[in-house]
């Protein structure tokens, strides 16, 4: 069984930084791409960032020049740089990995979401 899990989230004053980082444990024959998304109250999950396996990585707009994505394929892992942090940034965020389980399935998994609260 697959698992995602998220470290990483908390509270930070507006201007400042946090890291966030997922693990993906259990059977992994190999990871697709791997992503952040998050959450505000009331609205659906929207896209943060994502990179594929081979490195190529994607921003939305809001975070473009503020957020780094980068993952350690070696290590299953993905990890999301937040700096100059807004307090529109304030969501749950999300991991996500489509990870190849067996020669024949992939599926895509999602991590429980960690809290991030920037404060004005």
């Amino acid at each position: 069984q697959v698992q995602l899990m998220e470290s990483g989230g908390g509270l930070v004053q507006a201007g400042g930084s946090l890291s966030l980082s997922c693990v993906a444990s259990g059977t992994v024959l190999s990871i697709n791409f791997m992503g952040w998304f998050r959450q505000f109250p009331g609205k659906q999950r929207e896209l943060v960032a994502t990179v594929t396996k081979d490195g190529k990585t994607m921003y939305a707009d809001p975070v473009k020049g503020r957020f780094t994505i980068s993952r350690d394929s070696a290590k299953s892992s993905v990890s999301l740089q937040m700096n100059s942090l807004k307090p529109e940034d304030t969501a749950v965020y999300f991991c996500a990995a489509d990870i190849k389980v067996t020669l024949a399935h992939t599926q895509q998994y999602w991590g429980q979401g960690t809290q991030v609260t920037v404060s004005s």
